[in-house]
């Protein structure tokens, strides 16, 4: 579904009041004066208190996203309100201010409605885009680039022609695609950020994929890709995120196991395409495929896979408080994990409702990104709920020699792997390289980004 869809210039306001409780009354009020019955509800405003008191609703950037599920026929109502002074807010580091409040009342059918969370806190994460919602000189302009930002890159994709020097890669890279015999062509559109990305007519013999860090949640039918995968790049290399966006593709069915893949890209940022590589998906994933079709376990959804991902990923780079930190991650066939783990702290996620800890909720990254530090094992239901941190993986021996480099984490993880038949994710405290590990066969997915 397409958020921006959801938003409306009615709903985009000035706000006034200093306080959260003040700025949830306006942004509620406006609410009201769409949907009449919202008004009617006296339990809004009490039950998006109630929720802040139990876990911050803070994001990143000063961007704010009290939510909250409400018993009626829509599926979302959005009201954005805009402190240009700012409000203190429980929860920013360093006493940072809030400056947009993103107010989210769901239906409480909403099935999607972690996905729809995970959505926008990916798109809040870009801080030039928040920082032009802080910095427009009025409600019709902020609207204008709410709209724009949340309705994703997609929206006027063929509305402008790209350089001659793009216009020629891609004429070349669909030449060599149908030399290659290519099933898919995928484009890499963080390489082009200040147009719309342009394409030839021609590309519809082939799957398309656009890989971006700036994915939108989306049903595509105005894009002229087939398929959109979320990938954040944490290098400026040309195709940084091929390897990640091809396991992940493959998960989601966008890519079969036998599938060549014509792939063009850039530096990104750079706005011109430079470099047309074809990716043999056998070949690249020949010893983590060679005995299976499906890389997936069948318990695990690959949003929660992608989640568990992103966060490992950015514990590698970010580190916590400045300094590297190692982790492992099991995630599926719980049981069976749980039959091979012990506790060697009390559990921290004892007691809360699962939707609380669920990986998919952007509000568990800096609670799962804090517990890293803790010896031992994150163990994640498929679904995506945190069953436990701290905890002693005790799996059966595995008999395999792993590479140069790997310690008794990178050991651990993939003994699981093996004896629970699950997925686990593990990120180096020496290197910081993130591997994920499937029947004890290892991946890296990112290789030692630490400087020094």
């Amino acid at each position: 579904m397409r958020l921006d869809r959801y938003f409306s210039r009615k709903r985009v306001l000035e706000l006034e009041s200093d306080n959260l409780e003040g700025c949830l009354k306006e942004l509620l009020k406006a609410s009201a004066e769409s949907f009449k019955d919202l008004s009617r509800k006296k339990n809004l405003l009490p039950g998006l208190l109630r929720q802040e008191n139990t876990m911050t609703t803070y994001l990143v950037h000063g961007v704010a996203l009290p939510h909250l599920r409400v018993k009626m026929n829509r599926r979302y109502v959005f009201a954005i309100g805009r402190s240009k002074e700012g409000i203190k807010y429980d929860g920013p580091k360093k006493e940072e201010k809030v400056h947009l409040i993103l107010l989210m009342l769901a239906g409480e059918q909403s099935k999607n409605y972690l996905n729809v969370l995970a959505a926008i806190a990916r798109v809040v994460k870009d801080k030039s885009f928040i920082d032009s919602l802080i910095a427009a000189p009025d409600t019709n302009s902020l609207c204008e680039r709410l709209l724009l930002g949340f309705g994703g890159i997609q929206g006027a994709a063929s509305k402008q022609r790209g350089s001659s020097i793009n216009s020629l890669m891609f004429s070349e890279a669909i030449r060599i695609a149908k030399g290659a015999g290519c099933d898919s062509i995928a484009v890499f559109g963080d390489t082009v950020v200040s147009a719309p990305i342009s394409t030839p007519d021609d590309l519809g013999e082939f799957k398309t994929v656009l890989v971006t860090k700036r994915a939108k949640e989306g049903d595509f039918e105005d894009s002229p890709f087939d398929n959109i995968i979320q990938v954040r790049s944490f290098s400026k290399g040309r195709l940084a995120q091929a390897r990640s966006a091809f396991l992940l593709g493959i998960t989601r069915g966008i890519f079969g196991v036998n599938d060549k893949i014509c792939c063009i890209g850039g530096i990104p940022s750079s706005g011109q395409f430079d470099t047309v590589v074809v990716i043999d998906m056998r070949n690249e994933f020949r010893a983590l495929l060679a005995d299976q079709e499906n890389f997936l376990p069948a318990d695990v959804s690959p949003e929660v896979l992608e989640r568990v991902i992103g966060i490992a990923m950015e514990l590698s780079v970010e580190g916590r408080e400045s300094r590297p930190v190692g982790t492992l991650f099991v995630l599926g066939a719980t049981k069976r994990v749980e039959s091979m783990t012990k506790p060697l702290v009390l559990n921290p996620f004892h007691g809360y409702k699962e939707e609380d800890r669920n990986v998919l909720s952007p509000f568990m990254d800096e609670t799962v990104k804090e517990f890293s530090g803790l010896d031992g094992a994150f163990v994640i239901r498929g679904d995506g709920v945190l069953i436990s941190a701290g905890s002693l993986i005790h799996a059966p021996d595995y008999l395999h020699s792993l590479p140069s480099g790997f310690g008794s984490r990178h050991a651990a993880g993939a003994a699981i792997s093996v004896a629970a038949e699950c997925l686990s994710i593990v990120v180096s405290s020496s290197t910081g390289q993130v591997t994920v590990f499937r029947n004890g066969i290892a991946l890296p997915l990112m290789d030692k980004p630490f400087d020094g």
